[in-house]
C-alpha cells in the first residue's frame, strides 16, 4: 500500500522549484509535514485544503519515511 501512496508524490522541475508535491499540485510535502509537525489533524489539514484527500497525507508521511531510511543524514540545527 505504501507504493501506491508514494506514486502520488510528483517532483517536477517546473512546479515548486522542483520541490516534492502532491500529484503536481502546488501542495509540498514540507508543507504537509510542518503542518502535521506543528500539530495538526489530518482531518484540520483536509478542511484546511479541500482539493487533498487522506491518502495524500499519508503519501507525505510514506515519502518522509523512505527518504529519511536511505538517505544520508547532515546534523541540523534547531
Amino acid at each position: 500500500m505504501e507504493s501506491a501512496h508514494i506514486n502520488r508524490i510528483t517532483i517536477n522541475p517546473e512546479i515548486c522549484h522542483g520541490k516534492p508535491t502532491i500529484r503536481g499540485k502546488r501542495y509540498t510535502v514540507d508543507l504537509i509535514l510542518d503542518l502535521l509537525s506543528a500539530g495538526s489533524t489530518h482531518a484540520e489539514i483536509l478542511e484546511d485544503y479541500p482539493n487533498l484527500e487522506e491518502e495524500d497525507i499519508l503519501a507525505c508521511l510514506a515519502y518522509a519515511r523512505k527518504v529519511t531510511k536511505y538517505s544520508s543524514y547532515t546534523k541540523i540545527s534547531v
